[in-house]
């Protein structure tokens, strides 16, 4: 089939949001932003009936019926395992069966698998991925890829969204507490979220408990008390460069020849503007040897479109 003539929805399920549109040749007709789609936050079942529902709402805001999509390619977060993609294939076909939604051939595999794709243009090379989560990986050749990071937040996640935030909770309560020096974050959260009430440092506690807010949406404060001189933010955004460094040479040190230069691309909610954090990461990627940083070449949802034609050229060879 003509690449022109394809019709193929692309869904980056990440973190805190999840993308979709659908496209027809080279036209992009519809671009819908939902909720977190992440199977760590809401389940199996929640993410993949809010999934359905957004391929429903592609179609309908299109009007082209779901037979006529050639191929849907799902990035999702919180599925690394072929036992967990499985899982999530075979329920949103069941879910969609159900709804009447046709699905002609279907491909769930990693948000970052796909970010991988898109950031690299398909050459190998290194993908970090930083937003509230963090992973970073290595394409070695097209049937390898090496990765470091991306455990989530409950074992690990150094460096990502959601760790800065709690690191920056973290250093609000040992404040409190008189173990380490008050940060002018606590005065920013309080301002922020009006339930907390400094006189009663423990509202923190209900408020998070309660979904007030997350440990991802607390980053963007931390990064403003840390670009006005807080120190100890400071030190949260510059640990979480290193970090991020920390896996890229991990990663590198996984490809045999050590000698040759491996381009590294980053991307991402944390790296997509001119942040502190992003100066931090550029500065201490100069010492690293042996690697040349470039610009992005694509999104993880150019990442999933090509893997969508890759999918129909597989089927027609």
């Amino acid at each position: 089939m003509n690449k022109d003539e394809l019709t193929l929805i692309a869904i980056d399920g990440g973190g805190s949001k999840t993308r979709g549109i659908i496209k027809k040749g080279d036209e992009i007709l519809c671009t819908i932003v939902a909720g977190t789609t992440r199977i760590g936050a809401v389940g199996v079942g929640e993410s993949c009936e809010r999934l359905v529902n957004m391929i429903r709402d592609l179609c309908n805001r299109t009007a082209i019926d779901s037979s006529e999509i050639d191929a849907i390619v799902i990035g999702l977060a919180g599925v690394w395992l072929e036992e967990e993609k499985l899982r999530s294939n075979q329920l949103i076909k069941t879910l969609a069966r159900n709804s009447k939604i046709t699905i002609n051939d279907l491909l769930v595999i990693s948000d970052a698998e796909i970010a991988l794709e898109g950031v690299l243009g398909g050459n190998n090379g290194i993908a970090l991925i930083a937003g509230t989560g963090t992973i970073t990986l290595g394409k070695i050749s097209d049937g390898e890829i090496v990765r470091s990071g991306g455990w989530g937040i409950e074992l690990d996640d150094e460096g990502s969204g959601a760790w800065i935030g709690r690191e920056g909770l973290n250093a609000i309560v040992r404040g409190i507490d008189g173990r380490s020096e008050q940060t002018a974050l606590y005065d920013v959260l309080i301002g922020q979220y009006p339930m907390l009430q400094k006189d009663k440092p423990r509202t923190i506690v209900s408020a998070y408990s309660e979904r007030i807010f997350e440990y991802h949406s607390l980053t963007p404060l931390v990064m403003k008390c840390a670009d006005n001189g807080d120190v100890i933010c400071y030190d949260i955004i510059d640990r979480s460069a290193k970090y991020l460094v920390d896996n890229i040479v991990s990663v590198r040190r996984k490809y045999i020849n050590s000698n040759n230069i491996i381009e590294v691309a980053c991307m991402g909610g944390m790296l997509e503007n001119d942040t502190l954090l992003l100066r931090l990461l550029n500065t201490y990627l100069k010492d690293i040897k042996n690697i040349a940083v470039v610009h992005p070449v694509g999104t993880a949802l150019d990442g999933a479109l090509q893997l969508g034609h890759n999918l129909i050229n597989e089927y027609e060879d």
